[in-house]
């Protein structure tokens, strides 16, 4: 065959070949379920929705995300298990849960790391976090986002807490990662995993003492009406989300597709934080006007308890909290 029939065959084999790809793409269709543990009224809520009805719309219908709050989904670590297992799934959680799978991401979500949103949005952006999110997609999960920011987290309880000492022998609410109920014991408190569901009504109960989450949750779920009225700022977490995917849906997705849907959840996130920045200070006044009452701690005695937790776990690679703080020194 001549060099120019040769070249001929080749042309009108890659047309062919882009000619199937576009009509399989045309014909796809996709339905995932999207799980996460907050209520209808919360900003993160009403954020995916947002990014899921664009997605549709953008795709033509092609990828439809059905939203389920309020854990009505599996959550939490059984919402990650859906998505490592192949799922047609996606699970919005903090990232101390795919630390089960790579246990560096316990380190991100360290307690009292953090001094601000913006020094955490830039952290997930460091080559440091892009090794863990490689080492993720080695596990079978891809992670679309990590900075859902909802906010530091605080503790909400009947009594004025400034010290460890004050915690001694009260129950605080964690969700079930034990990232959380590292920290929480840490601190001085006895810490009780309860879902979320169950929360509110183990406070009024006085199954549990207090709870810990941040203004915006204690602003939309109402947790002021029950007896839980003061507010110790310990921002000993920020409160984060990650947007994570089964590398083999993920995979088997169109690129064109795949750009849509990795756009829409970057740009909903970015949104989301630079919303809630804006929202803080009038979030903070209503909750005052309802009675709930913020008080200052002693910072340096919570990070004196707090010190075990900074060094290295089983799995986690050496040196990565040494990394970390070099990234956050760097930014200071």
């Amino acid at each position: 065959m001549s060099i120019k029939k040769n070249v001929l065959a080749i042309t009108a084999g890659l047309a062919l070949s882009f000619a199937a790809t576009a009509q399989a793409a045309d014909d796809y269709k996709l339905t995932l379920k999207l799980s996460h543990v907050f209520s209808p009224a919360e900003q993160l809520t009403i954020s995916m929705d947002e990014v899921a009805a664009s997605i549709l719309k953008k795709t033509d219908g092609a990828i439809n995300i059905q939203t389920f709050p309020q854990a009505q989904l599996p959550a939490y670590k059984e919402g990650v298990e859906q998505v490592v297992r192949g799922a047609n799934f996606i699970s919005v959680e903090d990232p101390s849960f795919i630390g089960d799978y790579v246990p560096d991401f316990k380190a991100l979500y360290a307690p009292m790391l953090y001094r601000s949103f913006d020094e955490y949005v830039a952290v997930t952006k460091t080559k440091l976090v892009a090794d863990m999110k490689a080492k993720a997609e080695e596990q079978g999960i891809k992670i679309l986002a990590l900075d859902y920011i909802y906010g530091f987290r605080n503790l909400i309880s009947q009594k004025v807490i400034t010290t460890p000492a004050d915690l001694q022998g009260m129950k605080i609410r964690t969700p079930g990662s034990k990232s959380y109920i590292d920290t929480l014991s840490a601190m001085g408190a006895v810490a009780t995993p309860l879902p979320w569901g169950e929360t509110l009504s183990a406070v009024q109960q006085g199954v549990v003492d207090g709870l810990e989450g941040s203004e915006f949750t204690n602003l939309g779920t109402k947790v002021y009406e029950g007896p839980t009225k003061n507010v110790a700022n310990t921002h000993h977490i920020l409160g984060t989300c990650g947007v994570y995917i089964s590398t083999k849906v993920w995979n088997e997705i169109p690129a064109n597709y795949q750009a849509i849907i990795q756009d829409e959840f970057t740009k909903g996130a970015n949104d989301m934080v630079e919303l809630l920045k804006s929202q803080h200070g009038g979030v903070v006044k209503e909750l005052e006007s309802y009675g709930v009452k913020f008080n200052d701690v002693d910072g340096d005695a919570f990070r004196t308890a707090l010190a075990p937790l900074y060094i290295e776990q089983d799995g986690m690679t050496p040196g990565v909290f040494k990394a970390l703080f070099s990234e956050l020194d760097a930014m200071r």
